[in-house]
């Protein structure tokens, strides 16, 4: 019975994370979410997400420069996994990421694209990745160290 309205509480949450948004990027298919948070919940299985990495390092690079990283996971568990919203800290990363739900033993991936305009120095930055799992929450980390265009900031 605690599983049960713990699953409830999980889907309403979902519900209203999804319906507050107006990004259509971030909307999920509610009712491909609730069914399969349903089944799994009727079930007694959940969903496991299980990434290859979770921490990426671009090295360096030019101010200005867009990179790019895929994150790609595994659902390892025994109910379909949906991921519900992926969020980065910062406006300067755009993420995009498997928005059907994913099989048992099938994989999905999340791509972020970080843009390094106005930035310098070391960056660490974050992306929260919410999903069905039993912890809902996974944290996505990606460093870089940005140099400056020759002649910023030099002294003549």
């Amino acid at each position: 019975m605690l599983k049960k309205s713990a699953a409830m509480l999980a889907i309403a949450s979902l519900v209203f994370t999804v319906s507050c948004k107006e990004n259509a990027a971030l909307k999920i298919d509610e009712n491909k979410a609730k069914e399969a948070e349903i089944a799994h919940a009727e079930a007694g299985q959940v969903p496991v997400i299980k990434f290859e990495t979770m921490e990426h390092d671009f090295g360096t690079i030019k101010q200005g420069d867009k990179v790019e990283y895929v994150y790609k996971f595994t659902n390892e568990g025994a109910a379909p996994l949906v991921l519900s919203q992926v969020k980065p800290s910062c406006g300067c990363t755009t993420p995009n990421w498997t928005k059907t739900p994913v099989a048992p033993g099938e994989s999905g991936e999340i791509k972020v694209v970080f843009d390094s305009h106005g930035k310098s120095g070391k960056q660490s930055k974050t992306v929260n990745v919410h999903s069905n799992t039993e912890s809902g929450t996974d944290v996505l980390k990606f460093t870089a160290e940005i140099e400056k265009p020759e002649g910023v900031g030099a002294k003549n």
